[in-house]
């Protein structure tokens, strides 16, 4: 056997031990090679790593590999990507085409036909349980995705959780199946909300979203003393992002009517694309920055600490965001952006807002 078969034997000996035959594997190349060298004493001498570079690039022309392309390396050259996926185990399983015919009336089984690896027993019976329960669909109730999931495939992030159920993500389109189909509803997340005292759901006019806790609580204290700006009758906490996944559900427990939304978060990349975006996916609901909030926060100057790393890509939300205020005030916001800094709505609390008042 030639040098370049024995190592060729062995990695494939090292990803065979390691395919699944439900999900895919993510492997790290290094680990992968320091493998190999621990068994070959000649690995240096015979010039190993071109030949574990072959190898590799073979797995991922049969598709047994596949590169995952986030501009990570090995470090070697010629260069590797530092991570792999290994993907499923091909199964000999195939499915028999007198049973795939008897489902044809509801199935299109063609992306099947084309990808012989997908036909699996697991993928079967899941298919089996889809066309039973869309026989009797229109009996059926519409439910969260999630318990339509257990219902079906036995887990209730089947179709969620691409990094447990990578056979989850594409089920749907691999079948012909839409949402409408399953019956399901994306429910929105919950928020937590403090009604002023008082007051009723009926009477909620005006809202004020607060992008962090301290800040929320301070203005309970705040709207409690009638010493909050805009004078809302509701305070929603927005916990970072999840208020873009959770403000959906507002429209499920308030009545319908023209509501006056303020949104006030940190004066940085992430809190601009936050208020943005949900200027942005809710068109018809009246939404804007809580401006009168960061002004105030714009004082505080001294306080400002670092942008975090990685979010100064981004210059849609900022531009959109800095368009709400004064010249003089953007040339402030621009100033914070070219230095890299950022200020916290931490800044607010009981003691800095009395300078106000």
């Amino acid at each position: 056997m030639s040098t370049i078969d024995i190592i060729e034997t062995r990695v494939r000996g090292f990803i065979t031990d390691i395919q699944h035959p439900k999900q895919k594997k993510k492997m790290n190349i290094n680990d992968l090679e320091l493998q190999l060298r621990r068994l070959m004493d000649d690995y240096f001498d015979m010039d190993g790593y071109s030949l574990f570079y072959q190898a590799i690039e073979k797995l991922v022309e049969e598709e047994i590999l596949t590169p995952i392309r986030n501009n990570q390396y090995n470090g070697r050259n010629p260069a590797l990507p530092l991570f792999y996926w290994v993907n499923i185990k091909v199964q000999n399983t195939k499915w028999d085409r007198l049973e795939m015919m008897k489902l044809s009336d509801v199935f299109d089984f063609t992306y099947y036909e084309n990808h012989p690896e997908w036909q699996t027993e697991d993928e079967w019976n899941r298919i089996q349980n889809l066309y039973t329960f869309l026989q009797s669909s229109e009996e059926r109730e519409i439910v969260s995705l999630e318990e339509r999931c257990l219902e079906l495939f036995g887990h209730e992030k089947f179709l969620l959780d691409s990094d447990q159920f990578p056979e989850g993500k594409g089920f749907l389109t691999r079948i012909g199946v839409t949402d409408e189909q399953l019956k399901i509803v994306k429910l929105g997340e919950p928020f937590v909300f403090w009604l002023k005292q008082g007051k009723e759901i009926k009477d909620v006019q005006r809202v004020l979203i607060i992008e962090n806790l301290s800040f929320f609580h301070t203005a309970i204290q705040l709207l409690e003393t009638n010493q909050l700006d805009y004078e809302p009758e509701l305070l929603i906490y927005g916990e970072g992002t999840k208020i873009e996944r959770s403000f959906s559900f507002f429209f499920r427990m308030f009545p319908e009517k023209n509501y006056l939304i303020y949104y006030a978060g940190d004066l940085d990349a992430a809190g601009y694309g936050i208020v943005m975006r949900l200027i942005e996916k809710y068109p018809e609901t009246t939404i804007q920055p809580a401006l009168k909030i960061y002004r105030k926060m714009l004082e505080c100057q001294d306080q400002k600490n670092d942008q975090k790393t990685g979010q100064l890509q981004n210059l849609k939300y900022r531009d959109l965001f800095f368009q709400w205020f004064t010249e003089e005030e953007q040339e402030q916001l621009i100033q914070l952006w070219q230095e890299n800094k950022r200020i916290p709505q931490e800044v607010l609390t009981i003691e800095t807002w009395r300078r106000w008042m």
